[in-house]
């Protein structure tokens, strides 16, 4: 079937339901809605859909397309629900289930005849990664069902007049209901309304005079301080009290109209250390330039005892005679701290006696490479461009030289350019099937790195890899499975991901044929470094970003701008790319 998807953004869930329906055997284009209304039409005329599905809108459909074509919207609410701020809702009032539902469009907003729906467990996360997990889970579900009925051609889709269906208006969910009161809120609500805008909008609130967004929350069970009081940092993050506790915000994002000249969200220490420091705190010191020189930085133990309620992007812990080395980067960016901290963590974890170490495991994002945002917001762009790349490639070299044990790399979420690539350098690739994996670097203008014209081709052969990078098209979990770039698709919810890979590895590392396994791995890397030695890959792929880098004129310079201040790009087709979110 010809499939016309119309999107605000062709974002995670949008590259589910496309990879999905690829996946079906339909043939599948995009437009993107906030090119106008001119734009949608064109390309219906164009493309002459036999359906058009809309996963992801935030703008109403052209009346004229949706009178003459069925054009179904994926509402994440369930069944009668209606209004702009679904999913908002239903974090702020902590509702144990939630739904998705398909419905066909019309002129009143989500008030059109259901085709399919489903519903899902609720879990404490934040909205982007619930969104990116069960949301995603049901809605492709859903989404595939309500094609298959439309194929048929009998399904009568349920009008919402139907008895049993409540129907309930929420309105935009607005920052007034978002604002913390810090001398009131329980650190409880203040995590609620953090999760509840982690992604976007985030929640406005003012730190030292100025206004900015807080993006994501954890608890901290040590810190205290006078309510609204900043504590500390940590590796990026803010520790501020609340009145009964206190919680860690790793992104701030300043206001648009404030001024400041990178807009958009980044680590919350290093937009703070751009701002006047309060009275009293003293002359700067140097080297404050990525945190505040005024707060203590506070690290967390890479192997946290059990008791420990506290933020930390990187864990380590052992079991028996596996290693698990998790990690949970924002949006999945890894900026030059992000991958050398990993490394100094990862070196750690091979000090370790252990026959197999897990990478990742945990939902969400796994890596989508360098750090955009970060180099965006950098005096030095190109440069930083350079130092993020190098230490990145230096993270994957590093697993692709352990040869004393198995690696594994599990990816409970997305994954796309530098950051599959770190996963393909691991011996085995478990992905979540609801993952979705973008192999490229193409559409931010880069050649690519981290060793995947080795890694790549060695996996899924030369021909494949070819075809992957110049089509830049997003790859779902069960055809990354078909043509080898993942060695087991692992069917769970997200909520259950990190158990299923405990259960896993320990069968991995309890497989008598083991040492055998790594002793062959050792021969083969001996083998393929005579063949070809790492360096040259290295070098050979480094020179050519380099030169990227270094261009002003290069694409790269103004297609990581738009991307990072959210400008609209002249694609029609805007797929997933290094840094995505």
């Amino acid at each position: 079937m010809d499939i016309l998807l119309v999107v605000s953004a062709f974002n995670s869930l949008s590259q589910r339901v496309y990879a999905e329906l690829s996946d079906q055997g339909h043939h599948v284009d995009v437009v993107l809605a906030s090119h106008g209304a001119d734009a949608v039409r064109a390309a219906v005329g164009e493309v002459r859909p036999e359906l058009i599905v809309a996963p992801m809108l935030k703008s109403a459909l052209p009346e004229d397309v949706w009178q003459e074509h069925t054009c179904l919207i994926v509402h994440p609410g369930p069944p009668g629900d209606r209004g702009p701020s679904s999913l908002d809702w239903a974090i702020a009032e902590e509702a144990p289930e939630w739904g998705v539902t398909v419905l066909q469009a019309e002129a009143a907003m989500d008030a059109g005849d259901i085709w399919a729906d489903a519903s899902f467990p609720v879990p404490p996360a934040g909205k982007s990664d619930v969104y990116r997990g069960e949301v995603a889970d049901a809605a492709a579900g859903a989404v595939l069902l309500a094609v298959r009925r439309f194929a048929d051609g009998s399904f009568k889709p349920r009008p919402q007049s139907d008895p049993g269906i409540r129907v309930v208006w929420r309105d935009f969910f607005r920052q007034e209901q978002r604002r913390i009161d810090w001398e009131k809120d329980s650190t409880e609500t203040v995590l609620r309304k953090l999760r509840g805008a982690d992604s976007q909008p985030g929640v406005l609130d003012e730190m030292c005079g100025r206004e900015v967004f807080l993006h994501g929350g954890h608890p901290e069970d040590r810190l205290r301080g006078r309510p609204g009081e900043l504590l500390a940092t940590r590796s990026g993050a803010l520790c501020r009290a609340t009145r009964d506790g206190a919680v860690w915000i790793p992104e701030l994002r300043p206001r648009k109209n404030s001024g400041d000249p990178a807009p958009f969200r980044r680590p919350a220490a290093s937009v703070l250390a751009s701002f006047p420091a309060p009275p009293g705190s003293g002359p700067g010191m140097p080297g404050s330039n990525d945190r505040p020189y005024w707060l203590p930085e506070i690290a967390a133990p890479l192997e946290l005892p059990p008791n420990r309620t506290t933020w930390s992007d990187i864990r380590y812990r052992q079991r028996d005679d596996i290693g698990f080395l998790s990690f949970s980067f924002p949006g999945g960016a890894m900026s030059t701290n992000h991958c050398r901290r990993l490394l100094a963590a990862y070196r750690y974890a091979l000090t370790r006696s252990t026959s197999v170490l897990v990478l990742g495991g945990a939902r969400d994002f796994f890596s989508n490479g360098i750090h955009l945002n970060v180099i965006e917001a950098s005096s030095d762009p190109a440069g930083e461009s350079w130092s993020n790349l190098v230490a990145m490639n230096d993270l994957v070299e590093a697993v692709l030289r352990t040869t004393d044990r198995l690696v594994v790399a599990a990816l409970g979420g997305n994954a796309a350019a530098g950051g599959v690539m770190l996963a393909l350098a691991a011996d085995e690739v478990w992905c979540r099937t609801g993952s979705v994996l973008n192999p490229h670097y193409r559409n931010m203008g880069l050649y690519g790195s981290e060793f995947w014209t080795y890694s790549l081709p060695r996996r899924v052969g030369a021909e494949t890899a070819e075809r992957l990078t110049s089509e830049a098209l997003p790859v779902s979990a069960a055809t990354a499975a078909r043509i080898g770039l993942v060695d087991r698709p692992v069917q769970v919810p997200s909520r259950e991901f990190a158990t299923e890979v405990e259960r896993l590895a320990a069968d991995v590392a309890g497989d008598p044929d083991i040492d055998r396994r790594i002793t062959a791995k050792a021969t083969a890397r001996h083998t393929d470094e005579l063949q070809r030695p790492l360096a040259e890959y290295r070098r050979t792929e480094l020179a050519r970003m380099r030169a990227i880098f270094f261009d002003p004129q290069a694409p790269y310079h103004a297609l990581r701008s738009a991307f990072v201040r959210k400008v609209p790009s002249g694609s029609a087709r805007p797929l997933a790319t290094e840094g995505a979110r």
